[in-house]
């Protein structure tokens, strides 16, 4: 990659000579198309191309996103196919727990919008797969939030708040797992819970 709104330099000579006994395909970005005139890019290209054998030349703009998809393109065709990581049926290598964590915090930051900052996290507590196949699945899950003032909002008047967090959560749940869920939920007020192990290990930080 180079800066293609400043001048060459030793430098890009000194890279270019390098790659030129490279026998993979070696790409050329050209950054920073949007700090210089049109007319300079076309005679900027053809000068790196009489230096070295390019398989591609891609003029872009890191800051507006001009030809990042061309890049994008140009990469992804010339890499080559490695042995498959998981099985064709393996969806994630995250744990199902997890997922539960995750489903609950999004419709606890969905309700309580702007009253309850991104700094809240959600412990799943226990987790009980259902015995057989179309039965009961079994949740308890701990709404972790750092100051007592927030945990009235989650809450809610008359613990409406909660009840509309739990709902929608156990709707979600019930589809992601395809089964029924019943989903127990709580609030705990921990001002400092990115220091506590049990708390980071069990959101898999």
């Amino acid at each position: 990659m180079v800066d293609a709104s400043e001048p060459g330099g030793k430098g890009d000579k000194f890279v270019v000579e390098m790659i030129k006994d490279v026998t993979a395909p070696v790409v050329l970005i050209l950054n920073k198309i949007d700090l210089m005139k049109k007319a300079r890019l076309l005679p900027l290209m053809q000068q790196y191309s009489e230096m070295a054998s390019f398989a591609e030349i891609v003029p872009v703009s890191a800051a507006t996103g001009d030809n990042v998809d061309r890049l994008e393109r140009a990469l992804l065709d010339r890499l080559p196919e490695g042995e498959p990581l998981y099985p064709a049926d393996y969806l994630t290598d995250q744990p199902e727990r997890f997922f539960a964590s995750e489903i609950v915090r999004e419709k606890l930051l969905q309700f309580t919008r702007a009253e309850i900052p991104f700094s809240s996290a959600v412990v799943v507590d226990k987790f009980e797969e259902p015995d057989r196949p179309g039965g009961l699945m079994s949740l308890h899950c701990t709404i972790v939030v750092d100051r007592e003032s927030q945990k009235p909002i989650v809450i809610g008047r008359g613990g409406e708040m909660i009840k509309r967090i739990g709902t929608a959560a156990r709707e979600d749940l019930e589809r992601f797992f395809d089964t029924k869920v019943f989903l127990d939920l709580h609030v705990r007020v921990k001002s400092e819970w990115r220091e506590d192990e049990r708390v980071l290990n069990d959101l898999g930080m």
